[in-house]
């Protein structure tokens, strides 16, 4: 296989695991002020807790393994997005800071405020994150040069919001089904009716998506014609998303998390394929845009960054495994609870 078209594939992994299991304690957050008192509050930053840094690593190594095998388009992609990116740093930041602070003091107010930061913090996130895939899938003005020459407002266009709230209303569903797994009684039945809420604002918002999408942007299917394989994803992503309201109805909320990760998979790889070749789209000139073959590293540190791959992807896997099977099962609020 060509290097440059695998490691396109890995960012895709990597970008897919950062999603997954990032996503649902970002939506973990987002519904964090709908907890009815203090006790509930901690249940929700329990199930997380153990969980959230490590989460985070797969967006670290995304962004390490885009600089060693693409390193002109990580360096466009920072200059356009780095106020965004620096807002989304301070985002995550505080998140951090709300998680391990909130619980230090025994006072209402001090709580209020680090819960509001942390709904605020992870509401931004996701949003930042969605509005990102809807730039990328629209171009931004990149000069010959490869250099950024829009401004942050311009970015926040009509699709780029709307990808964004799609974003926003897709980790709250995948935030919901994780926290079914984590609570037991009345808290989780009132959950459940979060989920159904959630994928009814998903459901909608990604069908205005899709038709706005292939309207306005209609060479996002071209590699479809030349990769008829590519429906079998498409199809993929139906099944796993109709299966989330079956697995609900049979409350079976395991299942239902499950084909919520399934339809994050799916639609990180629909996206990559609506993007191939293209790394960073230009705006302003389709031959001034980023490609996989214009962009990369060498052949021989492609090849090295590979074996280093292959070398550190199962541990990492395995890493990660364990962790969630340790730390499996309902939350029990203890005294070194948050």
């Amino acid at each position: 296989m060509d290097l440059r078209v695998l490691w396109f594939m890995l960012l895709g992994v990597l970008l897919t695991g950062y999603a997954v299991l990032d996503g649902f304690d970002l939506g973990v957050g987002i519904l964090h002020l709908g907890a009815r008192d203090d006790r509930e509050r901690r249940i929700f930053l329990d199930s997380i807790g153990p969980l959230w840094d490590g989460n985070e690593v797969w967006l670290v190594t995304f962004g390490g393994a885009l600089f060693a095998a693409f390193p002109e388009a990580y360096a466009t992609a920072f200059s356009a997005f780095y106020l965004a990116f620096i807002l989304l740093l301070f985002a995550l930041i505080l998140r951090a800071a709300s998680i391990e602070f909130r619980s230090k003091r025994d006072s209402a107010a001090w709580r209020a405020f680090w819960d509001a930061a942390f709904f605020c913090a992870s509401l931004v996130a996701a949003l930042l994150f969605g509005v990102a895939v809807g730039d990328s899938m629209l171009g931004i003005p990149i000069a010959a040069d490869h250099e950024f020459t829009g401004t942050f407002l311009g970015l926040l266009r009509p699709y780029a919001l709307l990808v964004g709230a799609l974003n926003v209303s897709l980790f709250t569903l995948h935030g919901s089904l994780y926290l079914q797994l984590k609570t037991e009684g009345g808290l989780q039945q009132r959950i459940s009716r979060w989920s159904w809420r959630a994928l009814g604002a998903f459901l909608a918002l990604y069908l205005v998506t899709t038709v706005v999408t292939l309207a306005r942007m209609p060479q996002a299917l071209a590699n479809f014609g030349r990769m008829p394989w590519l429906w079998g994803v498409v199809a993929a992503s139906v099944l796993a998303l109709a299966s989330i309201p079956y697995s609900l109805y049979l409350r079976r909320p395991g299942w239902a998390f499950l084909s919520s990760a399934a339809t994050i998979a799916c639609l990180i790889a629909l996206f990559g394929a609506a993007l191939y070749p293209n790394l960073i789209v230009s705006s302003l000139n389709p031959a001034w845009s980023l490609t996989t073959a214009s962009a990369s590293s060498s052949e021989k540190t492609l090849g090295i960054m590979a074996v280093i791959a292959a070398l550190g992807m199962p541990l990492v896997l395995s890493y990660t495994a364990v962790i969630y099977w340790v730390f499996r099962g309902k939350v029990k609020l203890g005294r070194l609870s948050y």
